[in-house]
């Protein structure tokens, strides 16, 4: 089975830009989008041949996440259980026969930190959800964790020590989150690799230096790695200031 995820930071624009075209070329079996900023309806995708699940954003023009497979899920929740979580569209659960898949768009912690109390009950709770769902059939979980681990993850990790996406605070948890029984795909397969990023700002150039983050994951549960085939960045594909990513694996 082979999955893609990610951030187009607005699907509308990522239209323009090459999206239809990298969907076709890559053949998903499951592909999930994260950052939609629209609500379901608002252009036409054209994906034929795949069934749909959407979470937007109240907002508008804001979050959003989207789901495309080629198979019909059992069963689809949205956000995590809790009203606090309801409003920015930010998870989608779908049931599988033989797994869970969880599409997430984390929250960003903003500018000095201003949104660090949010992040952390989110993640708290994003990591009881997995862990719920782990009881019952293994889980893969992808999408925009909007955090970068460790040292490895980021060009400069020196100067951003402390900054949104690698204070301490966040990076523990997302050891926390693997320690429940989850595996970075990516790093399960490429341990030592560096300058592996999915994340550039479009400031100084830095898609074309490669001063960037890897923000994107694609987790599974511990006792299905094993399964794990490969898992890939597709660091050379526009259209948003992250590239895709993918993973393959025989379930």
């Amino acid at each position: 089975m082979k999955l893609v995820s990610w951030n187009v930071n607005g699907l509308r624009a990522c239209m323009n830009k090459g999206f239809s075209q990298f969907f076709q070329f890559v053949e998903a079996d499951i592909f999930c989008i994260q950052e939609t900023k629209m609500q379901q309806g608002q252009a036409d995708i054209g994906l034929e041949g795949y069934e749909e699940y959407w979470n937007s954003a109240v907002k508008k023009g804001y979050s959003g996440t989207a789901i495309f497979s080629r198979s019909k899920a059992n069963s689809v929740s949205f956000d995590l259980g809790k009203e606090e979580h309801g409003l920015e569209g930010r998870v989608i659960t779908l049931e599988y026969r033989d797994f869970y898949l969880v599409n997430a768009y984390a929250p960003n912690a903003q500018r000095g930190l201003a949104r660090l109390d949010y992040r952390m009950m989110w993640q708290d709770d994003f990591c009881s959800h997995l862990k719920s769902l782990d009881t019952k059939k293994p889980v893969i979980v992808c999408g925009d964790l909007n955090v970068a681990h460790r040292e490895i993850d980021l060009k400069n990790p020196k100067s951003n020590v402390g900054n949104a996406g690698f204070s301490p605070q966040e990076r523990e948890k997302m050891t926390e989150l693997l320690n429940a029984g989850f595996i970075d795909t990516f790093r399960y397969l490429n341990p030592d690799k560096e300058g592996a990023y999915t994340w550039w700002s479009y400031m100084f150039n830095a898609r074309i230096k490669n001063i960037g983050w890897r923000i994107d994951y694609f987790l599974v549960s511990e006792r299905i790695k094993g399964l794990i085939q490969d898992a890939l960045i597709y660091s050379d594909v526009m259209g948003s200031d992250h590239c895709p990513i993918g993973l393959e694996i025989s379930i």
